[in-house]
């Protein structure tokens, strides 16, 4: 696809502001903010120019103005497969509209940026607030430099500059986009507005193809502290002779169960295992199995971390009644409630938004913005 102009579901329309001519309140391209030193002429150009601002101008100045008074925020979730956009609300977190796309058909680094955009501008529905974007990436990933460091999956964005194509395409600055850990947006998302809301110290898990891991105290998401493995990961940490990922996974659930339906039962998916359970007492066994897994690891490798709460996310989360009592037997009276997600595959989209909203205040607390930054951060 071909460049863009900014779209309007994105920009705040250009209006002219009128300004007393000594003021100066953000940096605009061609106009020098120091005092003028030129001739009473000239200074009235100057004024002159900056009463009536071009075009590219003004839109820039107009989406300084909507940082200052940030009220929506776009948010990403990148998976293996798909991704997804929403538009959400900056004061209580609501989740506006919705986007969603597969990643079959994308084989670049431009045709990805495409793909961002076009569910950016779907998501957005035409709002004009929108303060920029908050994007929840697998790993290995620099969120600061927003670069992936990826090589196992998505390939065409390994080492590429993530954030300044995307503010490019928006026309935006690039401060206007951010990332955060997958695992970590799913986690905030449920502290945010789910399952953990408000919770003080909380722990997310999120079960699928593997297992992903979060920590967070006080909204803030933790790699490094007390009780915290390292980067705060837990699918290679070591635990009964292998790692927390071949207990805890999908793979796992799927060989413990053809162990037990024996060597001429046809593979089946952990979705139609799980349906099965009702009626199928290897489907139960194994869940139970998997649930008393998890429970070791709860009270091994997460409860020194001492949660008030842990959230429980991915797709093996949906059959969680058939696993959490096994769990819960396994940690009780350890002082911490293991409950399913309520946001489900919303989360991460949330989370991102929370994610936003605590940088938001953080930078403004620690870093008081200047007049020609004007909220982007």
């Amino acid at each position: 696809m071909g460049q863009h102009e900014p779209d309007p579901a994105i920009s705040v329309p250009a209006v002219p502001l009128q300004l007393p001519c000594d003021t100066v309140i953000f940096d605009l391209p061609g106009i020098d903010p120091r005092p003028s030193r030129s001739s009473p002429e000239n200074a009235a150009e100057e004024c002159s120019r900056l009463h009536q601002p071009s075009p590219s101008e003004a839109l820039e100045l107009q989406a300084s103005v909507t940082q200052s008074n940030p009220k929506h925020v776009l948010t990403f979730d990148v998976g293996g497969s798909h991704v997804s956009s929403g538009l959400c609300r900056l004061s209580d977190l609501q989740l506006l509209s919705t986007a969603r796309e597969s990643l079959h058909n994308i084989h670049s680094f431009s045709e990805f940026i495409d793909l961002l955009h076009r569910l950016g501008l779907r998501a957005g529905n035409g709002e004009p607030s929108i303060t920029g974007a908050a994007l929840a990436v697998p790993g290995p990933f620099d969120h600061d430099a927003g670069v992936s460091l990826m090589q196992h999956k998505l390939q065409y964005l390994y080492q590429q500059d993530l954030r300044s194509a995307l503010a490019a395409r928006f026309g935006w600055q690039p401060q206007q986009v951010r990332f955060l850990n997958d695992a970590a947006a799913y986690l905030l998302g449920e502290i945010g507005a789910g399952a953990a809301l408000g919770a003080e110290r909380a722990v997310g898990i999120t079960l699928g193809t593997g297992i992903g891991s979060a920590f967070a105290a006080h909204g803030r998401h933790l790699t490094s502290g007390p009780g915290v493995p390292p980067g705060g990961e837990i699918w290679n940490y070591p635990y009964a002779g292998a790692t927390v990922e071949d207990l805890l996974s999908t793979r796992r659930l799927q060989t413990d169960y053809a162990a037990l339906a024996g060597p001429n039962a046809a593979p089946r998916e952990v979705a139609a295992i799980a349906a099965s359970a009702p009626v199928d007492d290897h489907a139960r066994q194994v869940f139970s199995l998997f649930g008393t897994h998890l429970g070791q690891v709860l009270r091994d490798v997460i409860a020194p971390f001492h949660p008030g709460i842990v959230v429980i996310g991915g797709g093996i989360s949906r059959s969680a009644s058939l696993f959490l009592p096994a769990a819960q037997a396994e940690i009780r009276g350890l002082g911490f409630r293991v409950v399913p997600s309520t946001l489900l595959d919303r989360a991460p989209l949330v989370g991102a938004a929370h994610f936003w909203r605590e940088e938001s205040t953080q930078v403004q607390t620690t870093s008081p913005l200047q007049p020609s930054t004007a909220g982007l951060h």
